[in-house]
């Protein structure tokens, strides 16, 4: 079933709770087979909470689709404010991510120029002169769920702040480095719970088969603060953030009435402790330091990052791998987890029932990355990101103030472009052990322009030397991406032409978007690719990565991690 937008539009009302606390409004709607395509196959009550004392107000949604009822993919779901223009100017969505924002009059022709997709453009006649030349794109204001408990608006007369706390992610989908948007001009403030942005449609919920299916999404709280004169902005930020850790404290909540949002008596708990056995690093365990470690939907190893109709519960293990995931809804979940500075995921070798006021000690937990021999050579972090590698200037005409000297200088828009200018006639080369991939790598395996509308397919050259060739044993090429869009890497060994079948190709894969949308990531992949020793030389050795895909200047990869690995 595709329908474009429905705005979820209340049949019925009730008030389900009222005292001298609280009072929480409900506003229904019902699906039954007389809509036919005309709305989604879902019941949505959408709720309204108020508490004394409390300066805002709480919102939160239950979607039901009962069983038999049509199939339907669910592509983006959301909670959005539009404020007054007049007043709200600046925006803030980190304590580094804070401006004066354009008006929406001047994206319009006539103050504006269109750039290379409709949410972008070029302030040429802005209505604030200051902002004449820059670049406004609302993806250059996402973040990443873990780090979206705050954001939103402040207006200077009167001084007033209206936020979007989010207090926990468990309802969010993709796990705790998904991205997704906050606020942007309008002005606009987004709870996002659902979307396909820096992930592709593989991310989105399917409900097939006629399955039963229910997910409480929120509470948010919209919180409003203010002061009483004209004051830093900082100062109403600040207290925003404030109010966020109060709200992050009190999760899971007592007041809502609905009985799907499960009280905080009504969860369970798990805990343990990781350790990386990697023989090639260290001789003994190594503590799972500062992994990600998470409760989701069962599925096979790194499924989480495509997850969005269950829920999903993350912490960061402390320093020696230990972690206790806390207020865990009940059902059965696979324990997941990716520890910084290691390819791979780990995944529990046996399903977790979590049951209320139960706590499960899983005790110590062995990852086991892949592995299988030691390393010859390598280029990049294992961090599921780009941001180690070289990240250009952008255009002067292409600026976007807020980013420069910044350390998410990847947001800039158009920087896909200047792998053009800096490679016009010849492609990325990289010398292990002389090139410097912090200079020499460029954040993104992108096409080459050619002429004004055409796009040319680029291949990178990795050049290296091997004192000796094993030719008893099997080489191994760990390639990581932090992104893929529409792309296909495929990798040959001392065979520079492409016309001639590849020693391997990821085929087309990605449709995380994160090159034109300013992410430094997207969808993380992984391929361990035998290497035969008869490709390889003694001595000088190259490996070609061909992207092979060109319509557009947005298809390419991310490298998050390359690696060569001798034979055991």
């Amino acid at each position: 079933m595709k329908i474009s937008i429905n705005r979820i539009l209340g049949t019925e009302f009730d008030v389900v709770q009222q005292d001298a606390n609280q009072v929480e409004v409900s506003f229904r709607t019902q699906w039954n087979p007389s809509h036919g395509g005309k709305l989604v196959p879902l019941n949505v009550d959408k709720r309204f909470v108020m508490l004394r004392g409390s300066s805002g107000f709480y919102t939160y949604a239950i979607y039901e689709h009962l069983q038999g009822w049509p199939d339907f993919n669910l592509a983006e779901t959301r909670v959005a404010f539009k404020l007054r223009k007049d007043r709200f100017h600046y925006m803030a969505i980190a304590d580094n991510r804070q401006r004066i924002m354009p008006m929406p009059e001047d994206r319009q022709p006539g103050r504006s120029q269109k750039l290379d997709y409709s949410e972008a453009v070029r302030l040429t006649n802005p209505i604030n002169a200051a902002l004449r030349g820059e670049v406004d794109d609302k993806y250059q204001y996402s973040i990443e769920n873990k780090d979206s408990m705050v954001h939103g608006w402040i207006s200077s007369d009167p001084s007033v702040g209206f936020w979007v706390i989010t207090p926990s992610i468990e309802f969010k989908s993709g796990g705790p480095v998904k991205q997704d948007l906050t606020s942007h001009v309008g002005p606009t403030a987004l709870a996002t719970f659902v979307s396909s942005h820096y992930a592709g449609d593989d991310i989105l919920p399917r409900v097939r088969n006629g399955e039963y299916w229910k997910k409480v999404f929120g509470p948010v709280f919209i919180y409003l603060n203010s002061a009483s004169t004209k004051s830093d902005p900082k100062l109403l930020w600040e207290d925003a953030k404030k109010q966020a850790r109060v709200e992050e404290g009190s999760w899971p909540y007592k007041f809502p009435a609905s009985k799907d949002f499960q009280k905080r008596e009504q969860r369970g708990s798990v805990s343990g402790r990781l350790f990386v056995v990697d023989e090639y690093v260290a001789f003994h365990y190594v503590n799972g330091n500062a992994a990600f470690v998470g409760l989701a939907s069962p599925g096979e190893a790194g499924s989480w990052q495509r997850e969005s109709k269950g829920y999903q519960f993350w912490v960061r293990a402390d320093a020696k791998g230990m972690f206790f995931i806390k207020n865990v809804r009940t059902g059965v979940y696979n324990l997941y987890a990716w520890v910084p500075g290691f390819i791979g995921d780990y995944k529990s070798s046996v399903n977790i029932t979590v049951t209320s006021g139960n706590h499960i000690n899983l005790g110590n937990l062995e990852y086991r990355p892949p592995r299988d021999g030691p390393t010859l050579w390598e280029i990049g972090i294992p961090d599921r990101s780009a941001a180690e590698f070289f990240v250009p200037d952008p255009y002067p005409c292409y600026i976007n103030r807020l980013y420069v000297n910044h350390p998410d200088r990847f947001r800039q828009y158009g920087l896909w472009e200047r792998y053009t200018d800096l490679y016009p006639d010849h492609d990325l080369m990289y010398t292990v052990g002389i090139s410097n991939y912090k200079k020499d790598w460029f954040y993104a395996h992108v096409t080459r322009k050619h002429g004004q509308a055409s796009y040319q397919a680029t291949t990178w050259q990795i050049k290296f030397r091997l004192n000796n060739v094993r030719r008893s044993g099997t080489y191994k090429l760990r390639l990581a991406l932090a992104s893929a869009v529409f792309s296909e890497i495929q990798v040959r060994f001392n065979n520079p032409i492409v016309q001639q079948p590849a020693h391997f190709t990821t085929e087309l894969i990605g449709r995380d978007n994160s090159i034109a949308r300013h992410g430094i990531h997207g969808l993380y992949w992984l391929f361990s690719i035998d290497v035969d020793s008869s490709w390889l030389l003694k001595g000088d050795n190259i490996i070609f990565l061909t992207q092979t895909r060109s319509e557009s200047p947005f298809q390419g990869v991310m490298y998050d991690y390359i690696r060569l690995e001798a034979p055991a």
